[in-house]
């Protein structure tokens, strides 16, 4: 055999051996079966920027419940959210939000029917209140109003009154900025927004009308639109507000809006996830609401006007930041959902989600059923991702739990505590000097006491009544510390967005739009802001989300137009109604009434004063029609633009507080959010004013886990779990109450009671916690976890024999 013959029988054997070792290695991760998720991963994949428009229409969707626990609006005050799920929620109360602002707005001008030349907002009002939703939300990609076709009127036009543009869509997408000229740093910044109106196409164009079937991803239009209904009189929902003015005037406007909470189907629909072809190229999902108008308008014979739907609001979010549901179908999960079962947990396991993973595999963790424990070896339940990551003889032989042999069934009569043993739980949690520090008035609160229950009594124990004796004795005891409001930032994000979307809105027209300024051609300036724009912002805040119960726009004193003071408040005295309740608080002039005198404004006013360097900077690329009737688009005079605005960082939260004698009289919690625009040089930027949103205490959910100990949370480490057994994790949904927690055996322990749950609830412990206290009948000192290791009560045969045996040989 030659050398080279050699080689070549030698480098053939290495050939083989290789391919074989690499055979066995990726084999060892090839055994799950295609499931639900790699049949929507491959078609997610499968589409791109470069072949979305050749591919079939149904190639371009997904199925509808491939997102699954969608938030909905006859839920949301009933059960809990779940923490992936509030993005969602947020798009949702978004596109109500806008879709009751521009029914108010388009509908208010039979407030003053004298104005109605001037009432409709112009085309730069929409969009730069299409900006202010995505810039004000990082995880809001697109905003958008579609108008039906001749259905729009403007203002933004001379000689335009009562005629309507063929089509309309202003929309902002937030756009990719990593390699554009205007930003040096090489980074996505998130703040460059190309917006655009998809309303001006060549009319011969069917795949460019959003209105037409060859669109093809326009779900979102035909949800609602073209509005169809047999009988045109009173079909849409009626909303009303009353107003008192600055002057002490009052009035009550009624107007048609999108349909109620307690209607089929509701207020918001949701669309298929769709790649967004041609525009972001991205797969979103979509929340749509409708927009209702009076139609036709100006005719001067009011009987034959009617409320229909003229356009609708939408808003996308990425649809890779929405997590899934692999667990399968049961109580929290029963559908409609693609993905349930698709778990890999075991039979002695059961499958919980959680967040954070956004549209891929591993989103959840295995826990021992009832009656089986983890082995001493392992900490916390099995993590889905390592699971999904496991090769085949890994998964076999790992990720179980072992059986609870000694199962122990709570007693159905129990006695009270001896007296040591409950001398020993008072001592151990302070009870005696807790119940000398308490006092009636609520002092308790101001002396860093752990009195969970005496600190909720008192606070309970206020309502209007009983605050207005308290307000004129000792008035401090109105006001709660600020880390009783633990929390308030993150679950109410939500509601303090929308403020800081409002207030975004506001420093952007006041920065961009110059009323002064002069156009070629027919296309005017838009107007300064009015007054009911302002109120319609306003009201919009409450009617579009149910967690805020007041919301104020106040202006800095002689900043809006022809006006020294303005700051319209809007406000609901119930949950689940249709009648609000606006006032210009302009009216209260005295001294420690004045709106400019409160901790809020003060607090902002003085801290932008001067500087104005950290707020924000959005950058804007604006195309507008041409002309009234263009069917294309050209660049905004100004392009790009800019303009600066506060995030959420910037406002300012308020400790808990009793509103005695306002509108809201409940505990509540207010945030703040600045807003700014030019001075009268147009030189710096100046303090306009502030946006506030207030939200009701109730609804804030405690945590009595330990934390950090710099943690300012009052109610920390106030659990009543056993520490030595058990560990403390939070549950949703439990509100301004104790027990809002659940206790987990620790490592090495196990739960011994037959029951459907492995953990002991917080309101059960608090409540035999309480009777330990009163000296009545308790378990308390039974909910404990037992020391794991009790396979069997049976005595095994060959231990018994080997004993006998044992016991013969010594005597």
């Amino acid at each position: 055999m030659g050398a080279q013959t050699r080689f070549r029988y030698v480098f053939l054997v290495y050939l083989s051996i290789a391919s074989i070792y690499v055979a066995v290695v990726n084999s060892q991760f090839d055994w799950h079966t295609r499931d639900a998720v790699d049949e929507v991963q491959a078609q997610v994949e499968q589409i791109n920027e470069e072949n979305c428009h050749i591919k079939h229409i149904e190639d371009l969707h997904l199925p509808y419940d491939t997102v699954s626990h969608k938030p909905d609006i006859k839920d949301i005050n009933i059960n809990p959210v779940f923490p992936n799920r509030t993005a969602l929620l947020h798009l949702h109360n978004m596109a109500l939000n806008r879709a009751f602002f521009w029914s108010y707005a388009l509908q208010s001008r039979f407030i003053r029917p004298s104005l109605n030349v001037t009432y409709d907002p112009g085309m730069m009002y929409y969009f730069l209140s299409s900006v202010a939703d995505v810039a004000s939300n990082p995880k809001l990609n697109a905003s958008a109003v579609y108008f039906s076709p001749n259905m729009s009127y403007t203002s933004s036009y001379r000689s335009f009154f009562n005629k309507t543009l063929p089509l309309f869509a202003p929309r902002a997408f937030r756009a990719d900025d990593y390699n554009d000229p205007i930003h040096l740093e090489r980074y996505s910044t998130l703040n460059t927004l190309d917006v655009r109106d998809l309303g001006a196409i060549p009319s011969y164009s069917k795949s460019q009308n959003y209105t037409s079937d060859f669109y093809r991803i326009n779900d979102w239009y035909k949800l609602w639109l073209p509005d169809r209904v047999d009988k045109r009189q009173d079909t849409k929902t009626t909303y009303q507000v009353r107003i008192r003015y600055a002057n002490n005037t009052n009035e009550t406007f009624t107007f048609h809006g999108p349909p109620g909470a307690d209607e089929v189907p509701g207020p918001v629909l949701w669309t298929r996830p769709y790649f967004d072809c041609g525009r972001s190229n991205k797969w979103v999902i979509g929340a749509v609401s409708p927009i209702a108008d009076i139609f036709p308008r100006h005719t001067g014979f009011r009987h034959i006007e009617y409320p229909t739907y003229t356009a609708v609001s939408v808003m996308e979010m990425d649809l890779e930041r929405i997590d899934i549901n692999q667990c399968p179908r049961g109580p929290g999960n029963d559908g409609p959902n693609h993905f349930n079962g698709t778990d890999r947990c075991k039979e002695t396991t059961e499958c919980e989600p959680i967040h954070g993973y956004g549209l891929r595999r591993g989103g959840y963790q295995c826990r021992c059923k009832p009656g089986y424990r983890l082995p001493n070896i392992v900490r916390r339940p099995y993590l889905g991702e390592i699971i999904e990551r496991a090769t085949d003889e890994q998964y076999k032989n790992a990720f179980q739990c072992e059986k609870i042999g000694w199962i122990q069934k709570l007693p159905h009569n129990w006695q009270k505590a001896e007296p040591w043993l409950r001398a020993q739980y008072m001592e151990k949690y302070h009870y005696f000097n807790d119940q000398k520090n308490s006092t009636p008035a609520g002092a308790n609160l101001n002396s860093g006491t752990k009195n969970i229950a005496s600190m909720l009594n008192y606070i309970k124990g206020v309502n209007p009544r009983t605050c207005k004796k308290i307000k004129l004795q000792k008035p401090d005891d109105l006001i709660l510390h600020g880390d009783v409001g633990f929390g308030a930032e993150s679950q109410f994000e939500n509601e303090a967005k929308m403020a800081v979307r409002l207030a975004n809105f506001y420093s952007a027209y006041l920065q961009i739009v110059d009323h002064r300024e002069v156009f070629t051609g027919n296309r005017i300036a838009d107007r300064p802001l009015s007054e009911d724009q302002v109120m319609a912002e306003t009201l919009a805040l409450v009617l579009g989300n149910t967690r805020i119960w007041g919301a104020g726009t106040f202006w800095d004193r002689r900043q809006f137009p022809n006006r020294t003071l303005f700051a319209p408040y809007a406000y609901k005295e119930q949950l689940n109604t249709r009648k609000f309740k606006m006032e210009d608080l302009a009216r209260l002039n005295k001294t420690q009434e004045v709106y400019t005198n409160k901790p809020n404004f003060k607090t902002l006013k003085s801290r932008f004063s001067t500087n104005f360097d950290d707020l924000e900077k959005y950058y804007l690329k604006i195309r507008v029609r041409s002309e009234e009737y263009a069917q294309h688009t050209q660049k905004y005079e100004q392009f790009p633009i800019s303009y600066r605005a506060a995030e959420m960082r910037h406002g300012w939260w308020s400790p808990p507080y009793f509103d005695c004698g306002g509108f809201v009289e409940k505990w509540v919690v207010t945030y703040s959010a600045p807003f700014f625009g030019w001075d009268s040089l147009k030189t710096r930027l100046q303090f306009k004013g502030v946006v506030s949103v207030t939200m009701d205490l109730e609804q804030l959910d405690i945590n009595q886990c330990p934390t950090n100990f710099h943690t300012p949370n009052a109610f920390k480490d106030t659990n009543k779990c056993d520490r030595k057994t058990s560990y403390c994790v939070p549950i949703l949904g439990r509100g301004f109450e104790m027990g809002g927690y659940k206790c987990e055996c620790i490592q090495g322990y196990e739960y011994p009671f037959e029951d459907s749950i492995t953990y002991y609830d917080g309101q059960l412990v608090e409540a035999e916690f309480q009777n330990l206290m009163e000296d009545k009948k308790t378990r308390y000192d039974m909910l404990k976890c037992r020391l794991a290791g009790a396979s069997t009560i049976q005595s095994a045969f060959v231990t018994v024999f080997a004993l006998i045996l044992t016991s013969f040989y010594l005597f």
